[in-house]
């Protein structure tokens, strides 16, 4: 089959489609014929060396983390899918893989109807992560949650999912998405300079959590939630630690104290479910800022690096 993948780090143009030995779906897991598949900032890390050491790498390295396909191989011990059921899901975080022809995957659910395959192709890790992180946080009903990076790939998914929870959301972005992040249910404001009085503006009695899906401001960011146990991020900033924020990464071992191991239930440790209900009432959208063919993925990574996207890239065919 053919798989993305790359040899050496480097910049996007060391990602190529090689041909690969087809993976096959062994206990617990189920194998799809990919539709579509997403790419993920932190992959873009990895492929740059950026993260060589808080992430070893074997090379070759495939990579993809979610996808969405047609169900072709049935794992021993898995039910309630059948061969030819149409889902979206995650691989393991340790295998990867999902930017390919075939991929295995260890969670799943059912594509709603709702959702094109681009969308389901996108939405697994974004799903899983802000249902982590919201989890976390102790977002709900009568909360305050400011995100930042909001129209990005986890944040536009993050901001739908506390709004659902009946949380007020903040987001930040820049101006040309504020009327996108209003229509997603949040009140958008700029990020930079001055964010701490902006917030402030437009939560008097201040915020109950923060969610940074970008990076880059977490002395702000705690100073905005008065306390850092009420910050988490996902951006592989190196400095949370100093800062006392909580850096959320993995798919779902650090929160939920669950693996994703061979005899788990696929759909009791991560948030899918919940889209799916969220997406057949009409209320989770998944935006897509580009899709391109497997071929092109390098350029799908140099539009992530650029961290401009209003919402989740993909590949397809």
């Amino acid at each position: 089959m053919r798989a993305v993948q790359f040899n050496e780090y480097g910049p996007p143009s060391v990602l190529h489609v090689a041909e690969v030995e087809a993976p096959h779906a062994g206990p617990g897991r189920i194998r799809v014929a990919v539709r579509a598949s997403g790419i993920s900032p932190g992959e873009a890390l990895i492929r740059s060396g950026a993260m060589r050491d808080l992430v070893p790498t074997a090379l070759p390295y495939r990579t993809g983390f979610d996808a969405a396909g047609v169900v072709d191989e049935v794992g021993e011990g898995v039910t309630g899918v059948e061969i030819g059921d149409e889902v979206f899901g995650m691989a393991d975080p340790a295998e990867r893989g999902a930017n390919a022809e075939f991929a295995v995957l260890a969670a799943w659910a059912p594509k709603p109807a709702a959702w094109s395959w681009e969308e389901a192709g996108g939405a697994a890790g974004g799903v899983e992560t802000s249902t982590r992180v919201l989890d976390r946080l102790a977002v709900g009903a009568g909360r305050t949650l400011l995100v930042q990076g909001a129209a990005g790939g986890v944040g536009t998914i993050a901001v739908q999912m506390a709004v659902a929870r009946g949380a007020t959301v903040i987001g930040t972005a820049s101006e040309r998405n504020h009327g996108f992040l209003r229509s997603l249910g949040a009140e958008p404001t700029t990020y930079g300079a001055g964010l701490a009085g902006r917030v402030r503006a437009l939560a008097p009695d201040g915020v109950d959590a923060v969610f940074d899906c970008a990076g880059g401001a977490l002395p702000d960011l705690v100073a905005i939630a008065g306390d850092p146990a009420r910050v988490v991020t996902i951006a592989p900033d190196l400095t949370a630690a100093s800062h006392g924020v909580h850096l959320s990464h993995g798919a779902p071992v650090d929160e939920a104290g669950t693996a994703l191991g061979v005899g788990a239930d696929p759909l009791a440790v991560h948030g899918l479910p919940i889209a799916v209900a969220l997406a057949d009432e009409g209320r989770l959208r998944v935006p897509v800022a580009a899709a391109f063919p497997l071929a092109e993925a390098a350029a799908a990574h140099e539009l992530s690096e650029g961290r401009h996207a209003r919402g989740k890239i993909v590949l397809v065919g």
